[in-house]
């Protein structure tokens, strides 16, 4: 196991040990010893982060989980309680290498030395975390997250491109809400590989590919949920770059709505989820549907109103009119002396 601790808080419990020598002479029961070290424990160890991999994983009918973190010389219990796992979006399972945030406790029952696990995450997420940060504060210095460098989105796309793995749930959500959306709206599919070691070469590519063909007005690049490891893919350089030098709008749609990649950023438009892409890139058919009668009938009605007028000033202008024979008789009266 990995221990995390901060400076000086060896010399502090060091200290902490030093009034224990008055209790030489002094006879403690079991139970006394017990919370003694869990209050001498609790009181002088922070919370710390501490690496392991899972072991003998028991999830009880409360909720609660109970396994064993160890390494290859030693091993620590663990309890995760429900009201703290709950949070937890990925099922822990043994064998696997992870990193808790946890409080070193003692089980005074049994006197069982373990960590309450406040939290836990995939083992190397927080290099990842710190890789994430470290792209973004450089790509956001270049300017590729500047709204000025954003390209607006075509009001009504002659076709539209999807950048996706053709094997992938989140392809068909953006195809089935296509299809309800605007049926007749032509789909081309640039496969791609979309999680492990080529996925970020692979996505480059198909940005590229779909920017020379120039078959699509906008581009939907998506990807179901998953862990930072799973969608490290469109945290990589050179899918932000590929991103940014493309002639054509991109939509990211990756992962849930929580989830936040560099290509996210980067995008000229960033959807919640692969569906929400879908929706950003089209029109609803009935709500065009329904727009479009709207205008017909205004149309209908300012038309009609404009020819009620226009007969109206006809039916004006028709009675100032007077005969030419009548005005000459009106003039020969006026003549008369």
């Amino acid at each position: 196991m990995l221990f995390h601790i901060r400076d000086g808080l060896l010399q502090n419990i060091k200290m902490s040990l030093l009034p224990i020598t008055s209790l030489y002479h002094t006879v403690l029961t079991v139970s006394e010893l017990n919370s003694n070290t869990k209050q001498f424990l609790e009181q002088n160890i922070p919370l710390l982060w501490v690496k392991g991999e899972i072991s003998n994983l028991k999830c009880y009918q409360s909720g609660h989980w109970y396994f064993s973190l160890k390494d290859a010389s030693a091993q620590i219990r663990c309890v995760l309680f429900s009201h703290k796992n709950q949070y937890i979006d990925w099922q822990p399972k043994d064998g696997m290498q992870v990193e808790v945030l946890a409080l070193v406790t003692l089980y005074e029952p049994r006197g069982d030395f373990q960590l309450n696990i406040e939290t836990m995450r995939r083992a190397g997420s927080g290099e990842l975390f710190e890789a994430f940060e470290k792209l973004k504060f450089k790509l956001e210095k270049a300017g590729l997250f500047s709204p000025a460098n954003k390209k607006p989105l075509p009001a009504f796309p002659k076709q539209i491109g999807i950048i996706t793995s053709p094997d992938t749930a989140a392809l068909r959500d953006v195809l089935s809400t296509l299809q309800r959306r605007m049926p007749a709206l032509p789909v081309i599919i640039y496969p791609t590989l979309v999680q492990g070691k080529t996925a970020a070469n692979n996505i480059s590519d198909a940005i590229r590919i779909a920017c020379q063909r120039a078959e699509c007005d906008v581009l939907i690049l998506c990807r179901g949920g998953g862990s930072i490891e799973d969608l490290w893919a469109f945290n990589e350089e050179i899918v932000a770059l590929a991103i940014a030098a493309s002639s054509i709008p991109i939509i990211s749609g990756i992962g849930h709505e929580t989830d936040f990649t560099i290509a996210d950023f980067v995008a000229d438009f960033r959807a919640p989820t692969p569906t929400g892409a879908a929706e950003l890139a089209s029109k609803d058919h009935k709500e065009v549907s329904h727009r479009l009668k709207t205008l017909h009938q205004r149309m209908y009605r300012v038309t009609l109103h404009r020819i009620e007028y226009a007969m109206q000033q006809v039916d004006i202008l028709t009675h100032r009119l007077i005969h030419p024979g009548d005005r000459i008789k009106q003039q020969r009266v006026n003549l008369q002396p």
